[in-house]
């Protein structure tokens, strides 16, 4: 099992986040590389030398483009931004880029798809160039686009060499995620590990999902999502690739829920 830094999870609370810090935890918990989302103000060049001086892999680029608004795509601008991060994750030398598929558009989720996937396709030439994996992942929401493997697979059929990051958390909200996992293996080429505290009825601070449930973000391992069937299929998969520690809750500073949550994967990959 790689376990990687997301660097997402340490900027959700700003007031905690610095990037020698996040570099800093990375080496203290032995974490075997580091997906960069966003550049924070920096230079790809930057963070590069930032990696390479903590001698930690930079294994994937997590960037933004609304590749889903048809104004955006036909005017250049989301393409062009797309190219931009490609070309950032190749100095940054991050073999993967990975970009969120926000309904932006506030389409219908099945339209919403369908425009992803237009968009996706005119960046793909520059990722293949690029010889970078171009990655979408599951996403959370009612009206999220891709939540399950299915969503993945009709988007698969019609991007070629499209892959995808496995999301566990975000894959529960619409489906069994280990079966998730099972069906879009040939795919995945990289991974995120959440959790969520699930209700069934509405609450303050919980969101409603594609399932008809109410989600709240927990510490992996101390949500309702199954971590153990999670770890178990993908370990007998043979699965190789990291995973990456999501944490969007606020019970515990970043720092203090990533240490958690690796203690807590490490001992329980020893177990399934």
């Amino acid at each position: 099992m790689k376990l990687s830094m997301m660097s997402y999870t340490m900027a959700c609370q700003p007031e905690f986040f610095s990037l020698d810090a996040m570099f800093d935890l990375t080496v203290e918990l032995k974490l075997d590389g580091i997906d960069i989302v966003t550049l924070y103000d920096r230079t790809a060049a930057e963070l590069r030398k930032m990696a390479d001086d903590h001698g930690i892999p930079v294994v994937c680029h997590t960037f933004f483009s609304p590749l889903d608004v048809a104004a955006a795509v036909s005017d250049g601008h989301a393409v062009d931004v797309a190219k931009r991060s490609i070309e950032d994750a190749v100095v940054l030398g991050a073999p993967t880029v990975m970009i969120p598929t926000l309904n932006n558009a506030k389409l219908p989720r099945d339209k919403a798809r369908t425009a992803w996937i237009k968009g996706l396709n005119k960046v793909m030439p520059f990722a293949k160039q690029a010889d970078v994996n171009l990655t979408i992942e599951n996403f959370p929401g009612e009206n999220s686009p891709f939540v399950t493997s299915a969503d993945f697979l009709t988007a698969a059929a019609e991007v070629d060499g499209l892959k995808l990051t496995y999301d566990n958390g975000n894959a529960a909200t619409g489906e069994n995620p280990a079966e998730s996992f099972t069906r879009c293996f040939d795919y995945i080429v990289h991974a995120h590990f959440k959790d969520w505290d699930i209700i069934d009825t509405p609450a303050n601070g919980y969101s409603r999902m594609l399932d008809g449930r109410y989600y709240q973000p927990a510490l992996v391992g101390e949500g309702n999502v199954d971590q153990a069937g999670c770890l178990k299929v993908m370990k007998s998969s043979g699965y190789s690739g990291y995973i990456n520690i999501e944490y969007e809750g606020n019970k515990y500073r970043p720092d203090e829920a990533v240490r958690r949550a690796v203690d807590y994967l490490r001992k329980l990959y020893i177990k399934v």
